[in-house]
């Protein structure tokens, strides 16, 4: 009988025992997981102050955190230096830039040998590029930073194609590129000035590349989640192992060189998608040509409350 007891009362100190283990284990859990939420949410601070392990952790993710936000910071700071250094640069030559073109645009209507003519016309053209370029570089650097801001808005994209593409009509006419825009219906959240500098940078790309006689065609897809602005040509194509560096800022494929530009239009319209929700692929075959696709959100993203995830 008394070997029953004693049975027992082991048994019954091990189920407490057990009972204890588990809950310091659900505490520790639940106070990790508030740990957390304080922290993703910037109210984290260390409030155990003995040697427990659970204060030791407390302390590691304080300091963790800490160095977390300074680098942020110092991130940042880079970021608006880089900001503020190309604002600068773009304030300070806009007057050289705009007398380049303005001297260019007198040589021209001077009498001058054939030979003249051609070298006013190099000046006139590179001083366009260069205004151009320092442009792109000023919009893309305040997109990053977070100075520009998009303003999406549930629209039809008919209109915005329309436009981006009656600007490039007259250069495919001109390079005897037929341009042909497939009329359909599309609707997504996009800011529509944005968006249509997004495709107009991919319409510049199609008419650069796309050879005489060659074809452009622009079209809306509807997805059930995106929206598609797809524009695709007949161009040379784009090498398999280049198509995800295209994207990148400066960054060309190899057989590009011969064109003008310097890499930043795809890297701009990629930011821009990226700021609306969206984002920007390509599909390419050498030889054959290229579909560039610039997908927008059908619908405008629901934002979860900070009370919905506290209650979980």
């Amino acid at each position: 009988m008394n070997g029953y007891v004693a049975a027992g009362a082991v048994l019954l100190i091990l189920l407490a025992a057990a009972l204890l283990s588990r809950w310091r284990t659900e505490c520790t859990i639940k106070r990790l997981d508030e740990m957390l939420t304080d922290a993703m949410e910037g109210r984290f601070s260390e409030t155990n102050f003995d040697e427990s392990r659970l204060s030791a952790l407390e302390c590691r993710l304080g300091r963790y955190l800490a160095a977390s936000d300074l680098s942020a910071r110092n991130l940042q700071e880079q970021k608006d230096q880089i900001s503020a250094l190309i604002s600068d640069i773009s304030h300070q030559t806009k007057t050289p830039v705009a007398n380049l073109q303005l001297y260019a645009q007198l040589l021209e209507e001077q009498p001058l040998t054939p030979q003249g003519k051609d070298c006013a016309k190099a000046i006139s053209v590179q001083a366009e590029k260069l205004q151009n370029l320092i442009e792109a570089l000023v919009k893309a650097s305040r997109l990053e930073t977070g100075i520009l801001v998009l303003h999406p808005q549930n629209d039809e994209l008919g209109p915005v194609v329309a436009r981006a593409a009656a600007q490039y009509a007259p250069k495919a006419w001109d390079k005897e590129v037929s341009l042909t825009v497939v009329q359909g219906e599309g609707q997504a959240v996009f800011d529509a000035k944005w968006t249509e500098e997004a495709l107009c940078n991919l319409l510049d790309n199609a008419v650069k590349y796309t050879p005489s006689g060659g074809s452009i065609r622009v079209e809306v897809q509807n997805y059930e989640l995106f929206s598609a602005i797809q524009v695709s040509d007949t161009g040379p194509g784009i090498p398999e192992q280049e198509q995800a560096e295209i994207f990148g800022r400066f960054c060309r494929a190899s057989g590009a060189y011969q064109q003008d530009g310097v890499g930043i239009g795809l890297y701009l319209t990629r930011q821009i998608a990226q700021h609306q929700g969206g984002y920007v692929k390509v599909e390419s075959v050498l030889g054959k040509g290229s579909t560039f696709s610039l997908y927008l959100p059908r619908e405008k993203p629901k934002k979860k409350s900070v009370g919905a995830r506290n209650q979980r």
